[in-house]
């Protein structure tokens, strides 16, 4: 598949919030944060829509309740921007995506494909540079997003976040927004911290890459998630899968997708959303598979950061930021994709050709 030419992308804002951090990065960004939340929430279900007061206030006290350490900054933005449906937009995270952690020319690589059903992702991107106690990291993310679901700190490590299989009480497809609904209800009597909460913290607080995976693989957390970690040096890679209060870490098939590496019911790999009640088990689970695989079969390079590797089935209709970090070498990359009326697959819309990555 012929990359994409790249001529004529909106670039990517670069937002240095060292002095701030992520309040200041949203209330100066206010224009980007209410053209994303009113994308996301024009494409719900009317009935959602309409009751996104109710959960959005009902997502603010989970949040409230749990141990993350970013409730207030939420709280802050919510009041400023005075916008329903930030706190339900701080209380999720990614349908799905595939990721690739990868040594090439003796350094650790991070590859990853953002797959979600709203609008709006790929033309609202931002990367903003933070500052935490262990040094600076850059965050691919979005104004009014508190949590870090692709972050990347020079000389120390890189990270990502997927969104883990479903725990199914039904064996239907057409049941799974029942599962779904319960598993949400579960999730808001667990008062640990979510995941994306936690990666974020890591990048604030940790100096090394043994430091963030340990902190990674045993902090209790609000619900499972796959996060992938490289660092520095030749073998700083694994993929760690996680539940609530266990994990199971692999420093070998550094790929991820949507299910764990050896499916297993009642776990269920995700599903996009326009499969989403027809879509067997079997189905999903070889779906993941085969994103995760081809990734890993891959045989270019990322030295010439043209994206080529972005290509169905890894690329889908849900598609929205492809991302190539390396802390080693300072590099960060990020392309937004957006849908396009008759087009099967998105389209590049925005993009980073490379950055520097954040001193430590």
């Amino acid at each position: 598949m012929t990359a994409p030419s790249t001529a004529g992308l909106t670039a990517i804002p670069i937002v240095d919030v060292r002095d701030g951090g992520l309040v200041r990065h949203a209330i100066e960004g206010e224009s980007r944060a209410r053209a994303l939340r009113d994308e996301c929430i024009n494409w719900l279900p009317r009935p959602a829509s309409a009751l996104m007061p109710l959960i959005d206030s009902a997502t603010r006290r989970w949040l409230k309740r749990s141990e993350s350490p970013y409730t207030g900054e939420i709280e802050a933005i919510a009041a400023k921007l005075d916008l329903v449906g930030i706190w339900f937009l701080n209380g999720c995270y990614q349908w799905g995506c595939t990721t690739l952690a990868r040594e090439q020319a003796g350094v650790p690589w991070l590859a990853r494909i953002l797959d979600w059903p709203f609008p709006g992702l790929g033309r609202h991107l931002t990367v903003a540079r933070l500052q935490g106690a262990a040094g600076e990291f850059d965050a691919v993310t979005w104004s009014g997003y508190l949590g870090t679901l692709t972050g990347s700190a020079r000389g120390r490590f890189a990270a990502c976040i997927n969104q883990a299989p479903m725990w199914r009480r039904t064996r239907r497809p057409w049941l799974r927004p029942y599962d779904m609904a319960l598993n949400a209800l579960a999730a808001r009597r667990v008062r640990h911290t979510p995941p994306d909460h936690l990666l974020r913290n890591v990048f604030e607080t940790c100096k090394t890459f043994a430091e963030a995976k340990q902190r990674l693989e045993t902090t209790p957390l609000a619900r499972p998630v796959i996060y992938t970690l490289v660092g520095c040096r030749p073998g700083e890679r694994c993929v760690i899968e996680r539940t609530e209060e266990s994990y199971s870490s692999r420093d070998h098939d550094t790929g991820a997708a949507n299910d764990w590496l050896r499916s297993r019911r009642p776990w269920e790999a995700r599903v996009r959303a326009e499969v989403l009640l027809t879509r067997s088990f079997e189905e999903a689970a070889a779906n993941s598979r085969r994103r995760r695989e081809h990734l890993a079969a891959w045989t270019g390079t990322f030295a010439r950061g043209d994206f080529d590797w972005v290509e169905p089935p890894i690329l889908n209709s849900q598609t929205r930021v492809a991302v190539e970090l390396c802390p080693a070498l300072h590099v960060l990359r990020a392309v937004g994709y957006e849908q396009v009326a008759g087009k099967e697959f998105p389209e590049r819309v925005t993009q980073i050709c490379e950055l520097a990555a954040a001193a430590a």
